[in-house]
């Protein structure tokens, strides 16, 4: 699809708190809406690593005990989906007023437009993914806890295995979709950090989501850095949707709002733990 040339902000932002990150993607998401601020491509991480809850997603799931024992923080993220363990990747943000062209839509329709920018920065990055159609186990009524355990529909995948997750939210104020591209490390790690009936469940949770799920790294033979990575995307944002992408930084009004969002919404456990 042809894009008339549009410019977006692009913001890098360094690793930062669970609740801290679901605050400024909310806080960005009003700001455009208002007209304060233009369609954002946002790239960030987390410090420490954090478990976020899909929107729906019951709180019974995860394993406190072992949240606290490794140091991990918990947050509910606005957008729906499974749990996901925020560690060692590079997380986007997509943010833009439901009129942009390059998300208007249903969600599967934008979200298609959006993944071809995401594969393209894989290409860049020398891997060979593909947005196949894919039914969950969720589908075949199993459901499972686990975010990259099972390809959904239309994930991307490298190898028959999934690479990157993602997540919208469409709201009266525009369209959020973020999503994760785990660089390296132990994918298996998140099986901690959630609850499972015994030992089996949880020993067969951990092979599933080995067996479907893969990192930059495993797909590679080496370690590619989160600005290796952050650059690659913005690339194929800038080529795949016609976009000039100025770096900037957030307002002083989406400052102020996302500490409101963090301290009273995302850092408190009514929201956290509404389910």
């Amino acid at each position: 699809m042809n894009y008339e040339k549009q410019t977006w902000r692009v913001i890098e932002h360094p690793p930062a708190k669970g609740a801290w990150n679901m605050a400024v993607d909310e806080a960005i998401l009003e700001s455009v809406y208002s007209g304060d601020s233009r369609p954002t491509l946002r790239l960030y991480a987390w410090q420490p690593a954090c478990l976020s809850l899909g929107h729906a997603q019951p709180y019974s799931e995860v394993n406190t005990k072992a949240l606290a024992a490794n140091g991990w923080e918990l947050v509910r993220r606005p957008t729906g989906g499974r749990a996901i363990l925020h560690v060692d990747e590079l997380t986007y943000a997509v943010i833009a007023p439901e009129r942009e062209p390059r998300v208007k839509g249903g969600i599967l329709e934008s979200y298609l437009r959006l993944s071809q920018a995401l594969i393209e920065s894989l290409r860049l990055l020398g891997l060979s993914p593909q947005a196949e159609e894919k039914e969950s186990l969720s589908k075949k009524g199993k459901p499972n806890p686990v975010c990259f355990e099972v390809p959904s529909n239309y994930e991307i995948t490298a190898n028959g295995k999934k690479l990157i997750g993602s997540a919208q939210a469409r709201r009266k104020e525009g369209i959020l979709q973020h999503g994760t591209l785990p660089l390296y490390g132990d994918l298996a790690r998140i099986i901690t950090a959630l609850q499972f009936p015994n030992e089996t469940a949880k020993s067969s949770a951990k092979g599933r989501l080995l067996a479907h799920a893969t990192t930059v790294e495993n797909e590679l033979g080496q370690v590619i850095t989160w600005k290796q990575a952050s650059l690659a995307v913005q690339q194929a944002f800038s080529k795949v949707l016609n976009l000039d992408l100025e770096p900037e930084n957030l307002t002083e009004k989406e400052i102020e709002r996302a500490e409101a969002l963090q301290k009273n919404k995302y850092g408190h456990s009514s929201w956290t733990e509404r389910i």
